[in-house]
């Protein structure tokens, strides 16, 4: 009975559930050679999924259930208390739990640096695309508009839109994807440059392919590891900036937490440190995870960097 199994599951084509045993096989394999290759990029990883899965909670509603309190909560009677099985990482200077703060506050960086890099990203590459791939005008015309904006000063434009528009979610969302096109179009439009001059791409222009084919199947899934290590590492950036924003109060207004409100709330309070370590490590870590797991991904796909045995 058993050399059966073993049968059905080793030979291919004998039975109609190969493929689906096969497949998560190979899924646990290849995140077993990822983790064995690169250990710190896996352990960014984690604390990605670990950040995903958490704002996820909180969307679902369910946060509550695992914190085991509202982030609103306020018991005045629990002011400063110290981590403890009551409140895991203790309570700030109303009483409420900052466990609970600080994983609903997953949800506005997680949200902002998802959003804002895929709006980044999907403007650097039409821009980056058309620019290196037809050059001539459109290259000149494109990149004068990215020296243009990167000519402006990033923070002071994020705060004056704030001023301008009032603290809104949405804003903040547009305003870091499209500051932060700019710098990944040149990255882009370097690679499709590089991309361009090999030969195959010249076969295809000798053999009448459309510029449409040339870019669907030559081009894109050849620029495709830049953008997603370019995604990857701009998300760690983008919520790096929401944090700063917050911190000096252009944040989202209270009384939702984010981990920039929560470290400009705990200035007030030197004595109790606690209210500025859990955030700021919380958001350490958040950054840190996606820098290295960028970085990883990059070492991975670049045959520069792989290296050999």
């Amino acid at each position: 009975m058993a050399s059966k199994i073993a049968a059905d599951i080793l030979v291919p084509g004998e039975f109609p559930f190969h493929r689906e045993v096969v497949l998560p096989l190979r899924v646990l394999s290849g995140i077993g050679r990822f983790a064995a290759r690169k250990p710190l990029g896996a352990f960014g990883a984690l604390i990605i999924f670990l950040m995903i899965l958490a704002a996820a909670l909180t969307f679902a509603g369910f946060a509550d259930n695992i914190t085991g309190y509202q982030y609103d909560d306020q018991v005045l009677a629990d002011r400063f208390q110290d981590p403890s099985w009551a409140h895991k990482l203790g309570t700030d200077q109303t009483g409420r739990d900052t466990f609970s703060r600080i994983f609903h506050g997953s949800r506005v960086s997680i949200t902002i640096g998802f959003a804002a890099v895929a709006i980044s990203q999907m403007t650097a590459v039409v821009i980056g695309v058309v620019s290196g791939y037809y050059g001539g005008t459109f290259d000149f015309f494109f990149q004068r508009i990215v020296d243009l904006f990167q000519a402006v000063p990033g923070l002071i434009a994020l705060i004056f839109l704030y001023s301008v528009f009032g603290p809104s979610q949405l804003i903040l969302i547009l305003a870091l994807g499209l500051l932060g096109a700019p710098g990944a179009s040149r990255v882009i439009r370097g690679t499709v440059i590089s991309v361009r001059q090999n030969q195959y791409v010249e076969a295809a222009v000798a053999l009448g392919a459309s510029d449409r084919r040339i870019l669907v199947r030559h081009i894109l899934p050849n620029i495709a590891q830049v953008i997603i290590i370019g995604a990857s590492i701009g998300i760690g950036g983008a919520i790096l900036v929401e944090s700063t924003l917050a911190f000096l109060g252009f944040g989202l207004p209270p009384p939702f937490p984010t981990w920039g409100r929560m470290l400009n709330d705990s200035r007030q309070y030197v004595t109790h440190p606690l209210l500025a370590i859990f955030p700021g490590v919380a958001l350490t870590l958040t950054v840190f995870a996606f820098n290295v797991f960028g970085d990883a991904l990059r070492d991975i796909w670049d045959p520069r960097l792989r290296g050999s045995r």
